[in-house]
Order: structure tokens, then sequence, then C-alpha cells
């Protein structure tokens, strides 16, 4: 599912007690290691990940309106990090219209005498479902006026 976790890996591994241990697994010992579940271990280990991982949104696009905007950062997990929330807004922006989609077509064939109810239905990003979708996250989105 796009979206999910953009495929980065956590490993969890349940302990005894309800204890979960996030990252690495404990040692022989039954103390654990206390130091690898504070937070920041995990966002360590988080930016560790993402110099392993490449976004839908190349590192050049993102520095690139990054220093259109004022910001210049040659780490290029600051970059990542970025284009990882890019995405995920952008993900979220299109699950939304998504959903309009289906509420949209779901309304027109109930509306329908024999409307076809095929499961298999391929959906096209249309401006009139990406509309209501970009007014929900406060971008006002009209159609140009023509005038002629």
């Amino acid at each position: 599912m796009v979206g999910s976790n953009f495929g980065i890996i956590y490993h969890n591994s349940a302990g005894g007690a309800g204890h979960v241990n996030h990252g690495q697994s404990s040692g022989g010992g039954g103390g654990g290691d206390r130091e690898r579940t504070t937070p920041a271990s995990h966002l360590s280990d988080f930016m560790s990940q993402l110099e392993d991982y490449t976004p839908l949104i190349p590192d050049a696009v993102t520095s690139h309106y990054l220093n259109m905007g004022g910001f210049q950062s040659d780490d290029k997990r600051i970059v990542r990090l970025i284009s990882l929330a890019a995405q995920k807004y952008m993900s979220d922006i299109i699950d939304d219209a998504l959903q309009h989609s289906k509420a949209r077509t779901h309304m027109q064939t109930t509306n329908t005498p024999g409307g076809s109810k095929a499961k298999d239905r391929k959906f096209t990003l249309t401006m009139e479902d990406l509309q209501p979708a970009l007014a929900d996250y406060g971008i006002n989105v009209r159609k140009m006026d023509y005038s002629q």
C-alpha cells in the first residue's frame, strides 16, 4: 500500500510480560538494552535508515526547492527526511482524492438503474476529485475563467 511505511523496516520483537523491545534484540542476560529504547536511539536509527532509503522525490529536486526557499543542507539525510515528509503529504492528498472519487462514482452508480458494480474498476485522478481533497488541506484550486 502506498504510504504505509515507505519501505522503512522496523524490527520489533516481543519480550516477556508485555515488554516490547524496539530496535536491537536484548543480549544474553535478562536485563535488556535500556539505552536502545530511548527516543534518541529511535531517532538515530531512523536517520541511519534514511541513508539507504530512496524516496520517490529525487534529492536533486528537493534540494532545488529547498535552495529556492533559502534552506541549504549538505546532509543528504535531512534532504531525504524532507522528501519523505513531502511524499507523505502528497500521498495523503491523493488518498483523499481517491476516496472522493469512490464516493462520487458510488453515487453515480446508485442513481442509474442497472449500474455496473465492477470490483476491478480503475480510477482516474481528475480535478473534480482533487479539488475537494486539496480544500481539506487548505489549498484553494479553481478552474481558469476562459472568456472568449
